[in-house]
């Protein structure tokens, strides 16, 4: 596992895989390793020009590499993270158009900016990064439902199928480092009292975590074929570190951040390998993968093990409750009462 590259990903022709930010940084890298496998991917953009521009600037790739098929299927379209109604929209028209989902890699986010408020009335980094995903795997569940997923493609799917948390489609949750500083206040949840934006930052991705564990016990329970995997990238060079310098207002900043770029970070064509092998390799569902490298922060995917919050079962359920109630979006699932407590 320590050598594992994207090299290493099977075939994936005929699967269906959905990005969220695919036009930028990990998404847009995780996109093009996906396509040049042979996935239809559909890049799911905030803004869709960036995300047509992304989707050409890979085919061109493509076209001038002689070992990659120029023609890969690229399907752009509009999901705005900071809105519910976006998200209900995107997938509607999914639906309307595909009839299943293989892999939702659940990767965009924003990080450390000043506090705002997404078009719902959520703190945007806690709305975007976790309830704008949370509300996005609860709209595609029943696409996830009916996939072969990457296993259904090969004949390691009747091996895999007798594992814990093992089945069809896959769900990647992209996390954080930086969930190791977050921590959970139901009393203050979108920041109304107080607000760090470094400190929502973390809070948002141990929430992704959180999601992403209970996700899988709630499959368990319900005994459906769906893996919930989550992962973290280490420190990629990517424009989510500048938009932070960027809002900061700061100069000084922004030079801080290319220079910790330039000498700490890792490309992002490394950087997005966790998400890959969490979507395509033999993984067990509420499996944590990350860099395995200097303090986890660079080098090839590994299986490694978040923090003790992360695994907090009932910081998970009043999560789960919460943001069912905020984004009204349920999921498939039978009586919460067969969970552990």
């Amino acid at each position: 596992m320590a050598d594992w590259t994207p090299a290493d990903m099977p075939d994936l022709e005929g699967t269906t895989v959905v990005v969220t930010g695919a036009n930028s940084g990990l998404g847009f890298e995780g996109t093009r390793a996906f396509a040049r496998r042979g996935a239809t991917v559909v890049m799911a953009c905030r803004s869709v020009d960036r995300g047509e521009h992304a989707a050409t600037e890979i085919r061109e790739s493509a076209a001038a590499d002689p070992d990659s098929d120029p023609d890969l299927d690229l399907d752009v379209r509009k999901c705005d993270l900071a809105s519910l109604d976006s998200i209900r929209s995107f997938a509607e028209g999914l639906s309307a158009d595909y009839d299943a989902v293989d892999v939702l890699c659940n990767n965009a986010g924003v990080m450390a900016i000043p506090r705002s408020e997404t078009e719902d009335g959520f703190e945007t980094q806690f709305g975007v990064n976790h309830l704008g995903h949370f509300a996005l795997t609860g709209r595609l569940f029943d696409l996830l439902l009916t996939a072969d997923g990457i296993d259904g493609k090969s004949a390691a799917r009747s091996a895999a199928s007798s594992r814990t948390g093992s089945g069809a489609a896959r769900i990647v949750t992209q996390s954080s480092g930086a969930h190791e500083q977050g921590e959970m206040d139901f009393a203050d949840l979108n920041w109304e009292e107080s607000y760090g934006k470094w400190k929502a930052y973390g809070r948002s991705k141990l929430a992704n975590l959180l999601f992403a564990y209970e996700l899988q016990r709630r499959i368990d329970a319900a005994d459906l074929g769906v893996r919930s995997v989550a992962c973290h990238p280490g420190y990629a060079d990517t424009d989510l570190q500048m938009r932070t310098a960027r809002e900061s207002g700061n100069p000084l900043m922004t030079v801080g951040m290319r220079l910790a770029n330039a000498v700490f970070g890792q490309d992002a064509a490394v950087g997005v390998e966790p998400m890959l092998y969490a979507a395509t390799a033999d993984v067990d569902g509420g499996a944590y993968v990350e860099p395995g490298g200097f303090m986890n922060m660079r080098g090839h995917p590994t299986i490694g093990r978040s923090n003790d919050a992360s695994y907090d079962r009932a910081d998970a359920r009043r999560l789960w409750e919460y943001s069912t109630e905020a984004t009204g979006v349920t999921f498939p699932f039978g009586s919460e009462e067969s969970l552990d407590p």
